[in-house]
């Protein structure tokens, strides 16, 4: 009877173990899926409100105000917007490349000639949101880069497979040139162990 007793305890104890293992496992989901939701919807909002921010600063070219000067950017701020109309890309750009500047969109990398600027451009962006859509860019597409000065437009020479360490990729040129960066391979999990460089030259 004991040894019965005993074994009702454990199997009681064991049920209780289980479901709340359950109850955990399901908590922690859908805590997951709120905070990637509602990651996604602060970068949709604030794409919305980087979009207008862009406008602004284009109408405001052409009433010709002055803009903000290159020594007044900060983290964040909107530089323009960049769109490869045959894969269906289109993200504004921000300045800087911090974990929360390309969590709502693509960033300027420091040291890079800024946008209107005579130089190599440098762009990074993650590979599993804003830039996923470059696994499909070829030779000879068009990037279309607008700011407030206008569109620049850009013909892909090539694009490479490097390692994270390569610096060189995004190094200083002496004619008008536009560099992508994203972390590859695309389907990989966890940190990439590749960088995929898109090298464009402007028309």
């Amino acid at each position: 009877m004991m040894t019965i007793a005993k074994d009702e305890i454990f199997v009681k104890r064991g049920q209780r173990f289980i479901r709340w293992t359950r109850l955990f496992l399901l908590m922690s989901g859908v805590l997951a899926f709120s905070y990637v939701g509602l990651t996604l919807l602060d970068a949709k909002l604030y794409q919305e409100r980087a979009g207008s921010a862009l406008e602004k600063q284009i109408q405001a070219q052409e009433a010709h105000e002055t803009g903000p000067s290159k020594l007044a950017l900060k983290e964040g701020d909107v530089l323009g917007r960049i769109e490869i109309s045959r894969i269906g890309l289109s993200v504004v750009v921000l300045e800087g490349t911090t974990s929360q500047t390309l969590r709502r969109g693509v960033g300027h990398i420091e040291g890079t000639a800024l946008p209107g600027e005579r130089g190599n451009i440098g762009i990074a962006g993650h590979r599993d949101t804003y830039f996923r859509a470059l696994k499909d860019i070829r030779a000879n597409d068009e990037i279309q880069l607008e700011t407030a000065s206008g569109i620049a437009k850009y013909d892909v020479d090539w694009i490479q497979i490097t390692a994270p360490s390569d610096g060189g990729i995004v190094s200083s040129k002496s004619e008008s040139t536009l560099t992508l960066v994203t972390c590859y391979p695309f389907q990989y999990i966890g940190a990439a162990p590749e960088r995929f460089v898109v090298h464009a030259h402007r028309q």
